[in-house]
């Protein structure tokens, strides 16, 4: 009798289990309900095609065919926002107390009236007055002009005084430190005192005003 017993309660978690899982798919599945219907303008009757049917907060949702029909599966108690150009929203919640699962709607939009700015019409202006305003309106500056004057020698003197070395920059010239260290190692390196090469750059340097003060 023990170990029928001893049965019994190792079998009737089990049995339990399937029970309770076999209610919450069958509760799961009677809150599933199949929305259809068609959207139509609530002036005109006519029907809204490409109509947005959106179930909020859980990012599902569809839009209504050529004519005006939807259909899309929700649950009870969802909340159902439909969205057309130039209409109100309307948001329609499905009952929690629908006996079934069809639910069936015809759902009216009604227009959103849409207030644009105002607009000033003016008059032609003379002939005299468009010379006038053509002659001192200041025309700013093409692409290509821009870009001329931006790589103008006077230009790159000033950018070349003013902009920091980058990285690349900055381990290139390290670099170049470091080679001609090692070429000279051992010996003096040549003095350009009496180079004319330096001394024609040197002039050149000076005529531009690179040793003047960047005050």
């Amino acid at each position: 009798m023990q170990k029928y017993l001893r049965y019994i309660f190792l079998i009737a978690p089990v049995f339990s289990f399937q029970i309770c899982k076999a209610q919450i798919k069958s509760t799961q599945q009677d809150s599933v309900v199949q929305l259809y219907g068609i959207i139509l303008s609530a002036d005109s009757l006519r029907v809204l095609p490409g109509t947005s049917v959106i179930v909020e907060n859980k990012g599902r949702g569809t839009i209504s065919n050529d004519e005006g029909v939807f259909s899309i599966v929700v649950e009870k108690g969802d909340f159902i926002r439909f969205s057309s150009v130039g209409f109100k929203d309307v948001v329609k919640e499905i009952p929690r107390s629908l006996k079934g699962n069809d639910f069936s709607v015809i759902q009216l939009m009604v227009n959103d009236t849409a207030y644009l700015p105002s607009t000033i019409i003016k008059a032609r202006p003379t002939r005299a007055q468009f010379e006038r305003d053509f002659v001192n309106t200041d025309i700013p500056a093409d692409a290509y002009e821009i870009a001329r004057e931006n790589t103008s020698a006077a230009k790159r003197r000033i950018l070349l005084s003013i902009l920091p070395a980058d990285g690349g920059e900055a381990v290139s010239s390290q670099m170049r430190q470091q080679a001609q260290k090692y070429y000279y190692q051992g010996q003096q390196p040549p003095i350009n005192l009496f180079n004319p090469a330096a001394w024609a750059d040197f002039i050149q340097a000076w005529k531009r005003g690179d040793f003047k003060s960047k005050k």
